[in-house]
């Protein structure tokens, strides 16, 4: 008896839960969305000062280069010597955790440099708006060439 009332009580007050958080969700996606861009803005415009107030304090990004693992304080001093980067977002997917106070997300990326590649991620909501805890750049290989790739990476990972 205690079970069905239980679920009976889920069914009532879970649709109306998350009729309530649908607009705060929204909202949460676009905010995070707009610290992607401006994050994305300032590592385009060399503003490192704006790029790493976009990071939690215990940030971390992954670069392309398996070795490439760098804690903040690591990256800005990597970053700071360099004018800049450009990545355009062309398309984005934003989730939220349950409690609305983490969010992932994958992008696909558009760079002169490098043609296309792939942004993944954590954000964290903080009382400083959202922070991006952790960033992973990677460089997407089509399945029809992954073998001559991963080929070639073998060999330079042996010769080293």
């Amino acid at each position: 008896m205690i079970q069905r009332f239980c679920m009976l009580a889920l069914f009532v007050i879970a649709p109306f839960t998350m009729a309530q958080n649908t607009d705060s969700a929204n909202v949460d996606i676009a905010s995070v969305g707009q610290v992607l861009d401006a994050y994305h803005m300032a590592a385009s415009r060399g503003d490192w000062g704006t790029y790493f107030d976009l990071m939690s304090t215990d940030g971390v990004f992954l670069g392309t280069d398996a070795a490439e693992r760098w804690t903040k304080d690591e990256f800005r001093a990597y970053a700071g010597n360099r004018s800049g980067w450009t990545y355009r977002s062309v398309s984005r997917n934003i989730n939220l955790t349950p409690d609305g106070l983490s969010a992932w997300f994958d992008e696909l990326l558009d760079s002169a440099s490098y043609g296309t590649s792939r942004g993944t991620g954590v954000l964290i909501k903080t009382v400083d708006g959202w922070k991006i805890s952790q960033y992973h750049l990677t460089f997407p290989i089509p399945n029809e060439l992954s073998g001559k790739v991963t080929d070639e990476i073998k060999a330079f990972e042996a010769g080293q």
